[in-house]
């Protein structure tokens, strides 16, 4: 998928080094006794790959030694699912001390600013993270007020982050990894779709040029600028290449789709009844915590004429088959995932995002202009 080649393109660790000059990470991490640490460097095509590793002893104390870089690059120290991001420049020597208990975000970095940059970022994102999580969970929240409140939390972390750590320190490496920080699998920022995340970004693309012209990095950030600055200056095309008979004039744009048992599901064929069509992905952050949610409102209201059509655009098919076998309502899977036309047509901006269809097919709102969904269900009903 084209945006998702963008996205992970961001995340290919190329490196240049310098002939016969290292760099050294070492430190102690205590409490880790007879575990394996691994150093970690980054691929698109292999994923994650450990570069060195070392059975830590009772004291902790570990040390790698690697070709120098000739521009930034970015390394992780891995013990099981815990790990400290790391960002070297040439042939600096960065001292850890941390311990296994709390070993993301409780660590200590001597011998490199930049990596303590990166600390406070990560310690940053893990706050944003919690909030979402609280948000997601508090069922005094309607759906609508929850994703309100969460997208207000993201955006005010962007500007703090733009403001505390871009700005006028474009060229640095904590700048390029704060570009391409996620929430779930999400960009935090993004340039594709708006303009002040694109400007930030362009910022530090320049500055990567001036400093490091022949890194790979730095071609790669000019890539996403341009095409975020083509995809924010077009107009929107729709370029459909389905069935015309997944497309009827009705007051909605109709679809097919597969549910788990192979049958197709068409949305028209639930005219007579309130709809909420639902465009979703399980893997994202707070999904479990939304279908219980959806389950209450289904429930509610499914006896008088409610039904929920639910697309996912999972990359994985087996993620949404064990998540959806149990939802009483239409679960369907759409193969061509983030690059469907039908996300395109309803011009969903992200994900979650649903709309409500009346007895008639007709659409009558979309999510973010529903105050009190279920107000609006019963009204339709």
């Amino acid at each position: 998928m084209k945006k998702t080649l963008f996205i992970l393109s961001a995340l290919v660790f190329l490196c240049g080094c310098r002939q016969g000059e290292t760099f050294c990470i070492e430190g102690n991490i205590t409490g880790a006794d007879s575990l394996m640490l691994y150093l970690e460097h980054l691929s698109l095509s292999e994923g994650p790959v450990a570069i060195d590793s070392v059975r830590l002893k009772e004291d902790g104390a570990f040390r790698f030694e690697e070709p120098g870089v000739a521009s930034p690059e970015f390394y992780r120290l891995r013990i099981g699912g815990q790990g400290i991001n790391l960002a070297i420049d040439s042939t600096e020597c960065v001292r850890i001390k941390a311990d296994m208990k709390n070993l993301s975000f409780g660590y200590g970095v001597e011998g490199s600013g930049t990596c303590d940059t990166i600390r406070l970022l990560c310690l940053k994102l893990a706050d944003l993270e919690r909030d979402v999580r609280r948000i997601s969970t508090d069922r005094n929240f309607t759906i609508q007020e929850r994703d309100s409140i969460i997208e207000r939390l993201v955006d005010r972390y962007k500007a703090e982050v733009k403001k505390d750590f871009l700005h006028g320190n474009y060229g640095t490496a904590y700048s390029y990894y704060a570009c391409f920080q996620t929430l779930g699998q999400s960009l935090i920022f993004d340039p594709m779709h708006d303009k002040s995340d694109l400007t930030w970004m362009r910022a530090v693309a320049n500055a990567w040029n001036d400093r490091f012209p022949s890194s790979p990095r730095t071609q790669n950030l000019c890539n996403i600028v341009q095409e975020g600055r083509r995809n924010l200056a077009k107009p929107r095309q729709i370029v459909l290449d389905i069935d015309g008979e997944k497309v009827r004039e009705l007051g909605i744009i109709d679809m097919t789709f597969h549910d788990i048992r192979g049958q197709e599901r068409t949305l028209s064929d639930l005219r007579g009844n309130v709809i909420l069509l639902d465009f979703t992905a399980f893997s994202l952050d707070g999904s479990t915590e939304r279908t219980l949610l959806l389950r209450e409102i289904y429930e509610k209201f499914h006896d008088k004429g409610f039904e929920i059509y639910q697309v996912s655009v999972d990359a994985s098919q087996h993620l949404w088959k064990q998540r959806s076998e149990a939802l009483p309502w239409v679960s369907v899977y759409c193969d061509e995932g983030l690059e469907s036309d039908m996300l395109t047509l309803y011009d969903v901006q992200r994900l979650p995002s649903f709309f409500l269809i009346d007895r008639n097919c007709d659409l009558q709102a979309r999510g973010e202009d529903i105050p009190d969904l279920e107000k609006a269900i019963e009204a339709l009903l």
